[in-house]
């Protein structure tokens, strides 16, 4: 093979290597919700993406087959093509035909190494992480053919290597787990902040957020007890008078047993600035109150809370008997400042 030649296959094979390295690491390093999202919004290459992901052993084993490829056509085609120009002109400058042989071939092995870790796999590799999603959508259809062509040789290979990694006790996986537990995010954090990644403050914030919503709201609650009430027929006057005495912007109205809703002193306020001041009740003006169980959570506790604009929730038991209140102050206390609360 000519040189000139020997120099077009060596681009050929470092794109090659560059290609297969690039597709590898945007599959792993791509976001599924991403990929999801693109796919929807029918962007090019998404579904291609979103497949390779749903195989990832099968296409990482494929991108293994194509970079081993594309090395040992370096080694058999450059390497010598390099090696046989550098001979004659080292000869030339006096060195004997053994010694610069021997040269000829490290300084070949040289440049091809040289050319196949940065051109072949670093620069591709860190393109395809600092571009994952974009990388992944570009290079997912052609990698997909290619792997398509030689799937059989592939899927041996595969169940080969996951036989082997059996004998291991480790369970081989087609797809790559982007979801962590809770306990594998209060780690990372909890190593985030002893390397000084991020503050003690933002560690604590971060794993209450993470444990704190795991809390019964029954932990959390004011006993039925300690509850402020206004009867249902209460006066906005009445409602303004408890809620000064008690210090308190919201009350519960009650119909006896039964609970009516909150209200809220603004709204009294309000009532009262339109002339309603006569008629209207804690009835009239009183907002739903959302009911929780003892052993919900914090979180699903804000979640409702939030979903239906209220500011606090009733507690009741198993037997549906009233237990307590939870407000939404308390409860985001609770996430900020667990100790205090």
């Amino acid at each position: 093979m000519s040189f000139p030649m020997a120099l077009f296959v060596t681009v050929l094979l470092l794109i090659g290597s560059g290609f297969f390295v690039a597709a590898e690491f945007a599959l792993v390093a791509a976001k599924r919700h991403r990929m999801e999202k693109a796919a929807a919004e029918g962007q090019r290459g998404a579904r291609a993406a979103l497949a390779g992901m749903r195989e990832l052993s099968l296409m990482l084993a494929g991108a293994q087959l194509g970079i081993t490829v594309c090395t040992l056509g370096l080694g058999s085609v450059s390497k010598p093509a390099i090696s046989h120009e550098l001979d004659p002109l080292l000869h030339q400058l006096g060195l004997p035909s053994a010694l610069s042989y021997g040269v000829a071939f490290a300084l070949a092995m040289i440049v091809v190494v040289f050319l196949h870790m940065v051109v072949g796999e670093m620069a591709p590799k860190s393109w395809a992480i600092a571009h994952p999603e974009r990388s992944a959508m570009l290079l997912s259809p052609p990698f997909r053919g290619v792997v398509a062509a030689v799937r059989p040789l592939i899927w041996v290979l595969n169940k080969v290597s996951n036989g082997l990694v059996r004998l291991c006790r480790v369970t081989p996986r087609d797809e790559l787990t982007s979801v962590h537990n809770r306990e594998q995010l209060t780690h990372l954090v909890e190593e985030s902040e002893r390397l000084g990644l991020i503050s003690k403050d933002d560690s604590e914030l971060i794993t209450n957020s993470l444990t704190e919503p795991q809390t019964p709201v029954g932990d959390l609650q004011i006993p039925a007890a300690e509850i402020i009430s206004v009867p249902a027929e209460a006066g906005l006057d009445t409602i303004l008078a408890t809620a000064a005495e008690y210090d308190r912007s919201r009350l519960l109205v009650r119909d006896g047993p039964l609970v009516v809703g909150s209200v809220h002193a603004r709204d009294v306020l309000i009532a009262r600035s339109r002339g309603r001041g006569r008629a209207a009740t804690a009835r009239d003006i009183a907002r739903p109150v959302p009911e929780l169980a003892a052993r919900d959570t914090v979180g699903h506790a804000i979640e409702q809370l939030r979903q239906r604009r209220a500011s606090l929730a009733v507690v009741r038991d198993d037997g549906g008997r009233l237990t307590g209140m939870v407000t939404l102050d308390d409860l985001l206390a609770r996430l900020l400042h667990p100790q205090a609360a």
